[in-house]
């Protein structure tokens, strides 16, 4: 039975606390935070409705104020924090909980406001702080990051006894019938897919143009798809904690009238994260251009088809050549009837609230910052399914990924 803080009242705060809720044996009291309480008591009133769980209540704290956090986690007390607010604020959450004395988990890594830059470095530079206080720091709980490397680390415990090459892949077939929306915040969203791309080779990075390369990619129960390579984080962590891997890439759907919007939004200049000049008043293009887009966390009543996101392996085992797929299909209609939020937020705050359990009740647990991968992935995997994201693997099949 514990006290849990969540921080964040987007799409995935809300599935997070809709699935932390249908546990009240391990999520006793549960405290919704973010900068927006409207929002947050929003989400809280459809939560207790649909799952019965009275004790759960909101408040306001801006996530860049880490003396704000300090006071809010001291006059509530949780046991951690399940951080699903921006990336930009990582560091301050990291470092409330760190004078608190509490336990972390987020869904992204940290990534600087000023510079479209992902990378671990920033985190994991507070291993030494983590460990000395006897706190347990969870890295990129989400799908991808997070479920993927629970993925790999599957394959590597059980498949393999070395993974050569891994291609991680993700789509999204779903229609929300706008003309243009990003799944997810749309400010960390297009600045990730506008980034150039990058994939890890015979221990180096490779660095390529956006979206210079694709291939034809064959998703379960949805078909042929074009696919990009993009950089992601996990990508990181999975070749530092997997060091056999030869080769790592991350590909991605997206349509090409999305292509289409993306170039031009670019062409113009609206993608921009340095202030300009607006009636006296500076303006960052792309917050500016998140305030008029669709809010992701409402694109799920309307929204149809699934995603499918996974991870294809190949190396050697009992030194023969073996190659696995496993992989999760989610409904983007299924999970709105259950949570009111369309599937790339389930896929998220699915895992998220997964990880919080796991590290509640002793499966994962540790001193110091860690990823997802560097965890027995069975206890997890035998959650996953049964909390709303069942998964499937092939072993020995043709993975098509040259």
């Amino acid at each position: 039975m514990s006290k849990v803080l969540i921080i964040g009242a987007g799409g995935v705060g809300r599935v997070v606390t809709y699935k932390c809720a249908q546990q009240p044996q391990v999520f006793s009291e549960i405290l919704l935070a973010s900068r927006t309480q409207s929002k947050c008591d929003v989400i809280v009133a459809d939560v207790k409705r649909d799952t019965g769980h009275q004790k759960i209540s909101t408040a306001r704290v801006d996530a860049d104020n880490v003396p704000e956090l300090v006071q809010l986690i001291r006059s509530f007390q949780p046991v951690m924090i399940i951080n699903v607010a921006l990336p930009y604020q990582d560091l301050t959450i990291m470092d409330a909980c760190l004078e608190t004395g509490v336990h972390y988990l987020d869904t992204a890594n940290y990534e600087p406001k000023d510079v479209a830059k992902f990378e671990y470095s920033w985190q994991w530079a507070y291993q030494d702080r983590f460990r000395e206080k006897g706190l347990l720091a969870v890295l990129g709980c989400g799908f991808d990051p997070g479920v993927t490397g629970v993925f790999t680390a599957r394959a590597a415990k059980h498949f393999f006894d070395e993974i050569h090459y891994l291609d991680i892949i993700d789509a999204n077939a779903g229609d929300h019938g706008k003309a243009f929306a990003t799944n997810f915040n749309p400010e960390i969203n297009i600045r990730e897919i506008t980034q150039k791309g990058r994939y890890y080779e015979n221990g180096q990075w490779v660095e390529t143009e956006p979206h210079e390369i694709s291939k034809m990619i064959n998703y379960p129960d949805i078909g042929p798809k074009k696919s990009y390579l993009i950089y992601h984080e996990e990508l990181e962590s999975l070749v530092k904690h997997f060091p056999s891997i030869k080769r790592a890439r991350f590909w991605m759907t997206f349509g090409d009238e999305y292509l289409t919007h993306l170039r031009v939004i670019q062409n113009i200049g609206m993608a921009g994260i340095e202030p300009v000049k607006f009636k006296g008043v500076d303006i960052v293009p792309l917050e500016f251009l998140k305030a008029v887009l669709p809010d992701p966390g409402e694109l799920g009543e309307n929204y149809t088809g699934q995603t499918s996101i996974g991870c294809r392996a190949s190396g050697l085992k009992d030194g023969k050549a073996r190659t696995y797929y496993i992989w999760n299909n989610c409904s983007h209609q299924a999970a709105y009837q259950e949570t009111g939020a369309q599937g790339v937020s389930y896929t998220t705050g699915v895992p998220a609230a997964l990880g919080a359990k796991m590290m509640l009740t002793g499966k994962w647990s540790g001193k110091g910052v860690f990823n997802v991968e560097q965890f027995n992935p069975d206890p997890f995997l035998d959650e996953l399914g049964p909390q709303g994201l069942p998964w499937h693997e092939q072993v020995d099949i043709n993975l098509e990924m040259d």
